[in-house]
C-alpha cells in the first residue's frame, strides 16, 4: 500500500481545522450550560427538533442521531421531560412507538441558543472556508 505523500502544510492545515472545530464545540458546550443545558441536552433538543416536521422522532431515531445507547438516551430523554423540555406522544402509525417533541420551554431554550450558534458560525466561517480550500484532495484508495 502507497503510503499518501502529506507535506508540512497539510499537516498544519488538518490541526488549525481541528483547532477550529474545538473552539466552536468549546463555544457550543459553554452556551448550553449557560443556557441552564448540559451540552447533549441542547444536542438532543437540536436532533429532536430537526425531525419534529418529518414525523418526529423516537428513541431509537434520536439515540442513532445522538451516537448513544438506548438505554442511555432513555435516561437523558428522562431529565429532559422532568425539566419540561420534551414531551412523549403516542405513534398513531405504530402504537409500539413513542414520539418525541419539544414544549414551548423546550422551543424557546433551543431557538435562543441556535441564534447565538449560526451568528457564531458566521464568524467563523469564513475561516473555515479557507481551512478547507487547503486540505489535500482525498486519495483515492483504490488505485493499486
Amino acid at each position: 500500500m502507497l503510503e499518501p505523500h502529506l507535506t508540512d502544510r497539510d499537516y498544519r492545515t488538518l490541526a488549525s481545522f481541528r483547532f477550529a472545530l474545538r473552539q466552536f464545540l468549546t463555544f457550543s458546550e459553554a452556551a448550553a450550560r449557560e443556557a441552564g443545558l448540559t451540552p447533549r441536552q441542547h444536542q438532543a433538543l437540536l436532533g429532536i427538533k430537526n425531525t419534529q416536521n418529518a414525523g418526529g422522532a423516537g428513541i431509537g431515531d434520536l439515540a442513532s442521531f445522538l451516537i448513544l445507547h438506548h438505554n442511555s438516551t432513555v435516561e437523558l430523554v428522562d431529565r429532559l421531560v422532568r425539566a419540561g423540555y420534551v414531551k412523549r406522544g403516542d405513534d398513531t402509525a405504530d402504537r409500539r412507538r413513542v414520539l418525541l417533541s419539544l414544549t414551548e420551554l423546550g422551543e424557546a431554550r433551543l431557538a435562543a441558543l441556535s441564534s447565538i450558534h449560526l451568528a457564531e458560525i458566521e464568524r467563523i466561517g469564513p475561516e473555515l472556508k479557507h481551512l478547507l480550500s487547503l486540505m489535500p484532495p482525498a486519495q483515492n484508495q483504490n488505485d493499486d
